[in-house]
């Protein structure tokens, strides 16, 4: 009961989050900055605290402005709510710490917050732009290549980082800069190699390698997935030919490794039992 009331509480300060995620992804290079009042972009009306709670507000609206009847974005309440699971998940990795290390608790959910809010500001704003902006791939860079040196497992303990953990963040992303070098940009974004560098440094060697593999599978299975509602729908602006951002399948993948503490090694030897 007392877990079931404390991921509840997590799950709206996530979603909170969230709203202020969608004000940063909506706010970047417009021309505005993140203070002021926030307003409907149809009306311009300044929106009241009623109006902006986190999903409430999206669905006792039915999905339209209070003021206009403007359709309000998915984006708002998805984002939220996307947040709010991933605090409960953050929350439920580090639980066992919070009795004992409530200290170490904080640390380690602040630190990996704040990492894992910068991913999905990044993979929304890739799925809208079609572009990983440099100051948040470079970011998420500093803040693994930092965590290295302090974090190691479920402990905060000043240490150096083993060669290959080092390696990680120029080895991962070095063949897709190929790629996009000898492609022109045609077949993968540079921003997907930047974003393997933090992907490298936050997940280790094996981890960051089968995060990226996982990317690959998710991505060919959505658009598969699109291809075949297409071709049901008869949706013909998608085909074979329709570019998809392959930021958002990264962010995925790192997610679902680092929640599932998965790499090589455990899945072979998980293998090796069977």
């Amino acid at each position: 009961m007392i877990e079931s009331a404390i991921s509840i509480i997590v799950f709206f300060f996530g979603a909170v989050i969230g709203s202020f995620l969608n004000v940063v992804i909506l706010r970047h290079r417009s021309g505005r900055t993140l203070g002021g009042r926030s307003l409907c972009f149809s009306c311009g009306k300044t929106l009241r605290w009623n109006e902006l709670v986190p999903i409430g507000s999206f669905l006792t609206q039915k999905g339209k402005c209070a003021h206009c009847r403007t359709p309000i974005s998915w984006q708002y309440p998805l984002v939220e709510a996307l947040t709010g699971i991933v605090f409960v998940l953050l929350y439920a990795h580090f639980s066992f710490l919070l009795l004992t290390t409530p200290l170490l608790f904080a640390v380690l959910f602040v630190y990996y917050a704040f990492v894992l809010c910068l991913l999905v500001v990044l993979s929304v704003y890739d799925l809208k732009h079609t572009v990983l902006p440099d100051e948040w791939t470079g970011l998420f860079g500093i803040l693994a290549f930092v965590g290295m040196f302090f974090i190691s497992g479920y402990s905060i303990i000043v240490h150096i980082p083993s060669s290959w953990h080092l390696l990680a963040g120029v080895l991962l992303p070095a063949p897709f800069a190929l790629v996009w070098y000898f492609s022109k940009g045609r077949w993968m974004g540079l921003g997907d190699a930047k974003l393997m560098i933090g992907m490298g440094w936050l997940l280790g060697i094996s981890a960051g390698a089968t995060a990226i593999l996982l990317s690959f599978w998710i991505g060919a299975a959505v658009s598969l997935i699109l291809l075949l509602l297409a071709s049901v729908l008869k949706m013909g602006k998608i085909t074979v030919k329709t570019a998809i951002p392959f930021g958002p399948f990264l962010v995925l993948s790192t997610m679902v490794v680092f929640f599932c503490q998965l790499d090589f090694t455990s899945i072979m030897s998980a293998l090796g039992r069977f």
